[in-house]
């Protein structure tokens, strides 16, 4: 896999909006905090733009992303919030050029079918984590932040936790891919598919039905994704939902269900996904997991 450059004081990093629309007080609070780190900032020229729900037409947004991959001087691409759109976008995109220089992509939830793409496709890590729409608007630096910018400048991180009931313990180095569970069974037979054999898989959701939960669990299974992990960490299941007849199981025990028959360490509430601690993961890095009494992940 291939590392970007890690960054440095006076490099420029670029916003875009490749999902769902933004608003510049969403942004501010970001903006002065890389700006602390001694980073240029520079927004994409359509970041503003509105199309529906999206931030400007798939045109728009992919311009954005595409001039931020073009220039050479833009050293990392942050993307300002998730929402829907970021797939509709990968066709529009050439990288032959960031491919050439690549440097590092942030963000998480629907940011995952990008991730897929440069992760499986191109052989490029980048980093799932945390996106200025959630930095806290009075400047705090979270843990989240915290380790976001150790991953930009390459210091790596640990993270220590306690274990969840439905851990199992292990302790394992590889590879680690995925993302949002609903975006990875949305690219699910494209050619931005992932393949997790023989990694370690994280996986994280937001706001869905649990029913939906289970169907894309056993579309996992019966694709044979879920066979052969290394590992799987399981992320923030935040804000299920459920119907008026209830399914009868957490989002937890739908997912502990499904790979009951398999014999990997797995972890549970990992702090990564929609949670106040979204843990940076640099995602195509080789990592460490020890699941024990607690639970230990770095890379």
């Amino acid at each position: 896999m291939i590392t970007p450059k890690n960054l440095k004081k006076g490099d420029k990093i670029g916003i875009i909006a490749p999902a769902r629309k933004i608003e510049m007080d969403e942004l501010k609070a970001s903006i002065a905090v890389f700006e602390s780190w001694g980073l240029e900032v520079e927004l994409g020229k359509n970041i503003f733009a509105r199309d529906r729900q999206f931030a400007g037409t798939d045109q728009q947004r992919a311009e954005d992303l595409q001039s931020m991959m073009d220039n050479p001087e833009v050293r990392a691409i942050v993307c300002a919030r998730g929402g829907y759109g970021t797939i509709r976008l990968l066709p529009l995109l050439d990288f032959s050029k960031f491919q050439k220089d690549p440097k590092w992509i942030v963000g998480y939830s629907d940011i995952t079918a990008l991730h897929a793409h440069l992760n499986q496709n191109m052989g490029v890590k980048s980093i799932h984590g945390i996106m200025p729409l959630n930095f806290p608007k009075d400047g705090t630096e979270s843990q989240a932040i915290k380790s976001l910018k150790n991953s930009l400048f390459g210091k790596g991180n640990t993270y220590e936790f306690d274990k969840h009931k439905f851990n199992r313990e292990g302790k394992v180095g590889g590879e680690i891919t995925g993302g949002n569970l609903s975006v990875v069974y949305s690219i699910a037979g494209t050619k931005y598919d992932i393949d997790p054999s023989g990694k370690i898989l994280i996986i994280e959701d937001l706001d869905e039905y649990l029913y939906h939960i289970d169907r894309m669990m056993m579309n996992l299974k019966m694709s044979g994704k879920l066979e052969n992990l290394k590992a799987l960490i399981v992320g923030g299941m935040s804000d299920m939902n459920d119907n008026s007849i209830p399914f009868g199981k957490t989002a937890y025990e739908i997912i502990h269900d499904a790979i009951k028959e398999y014999s990997y360490p797995v972890c549970f509430d990992f702090p990564a996904g929609h949670v106040e601690n979204n843990y940076a993961v640099v995602l195509g890095c080789k990592c460490e997991l020890e699941i024990g009494k607690s639970v230990k992940f770095s890379y």
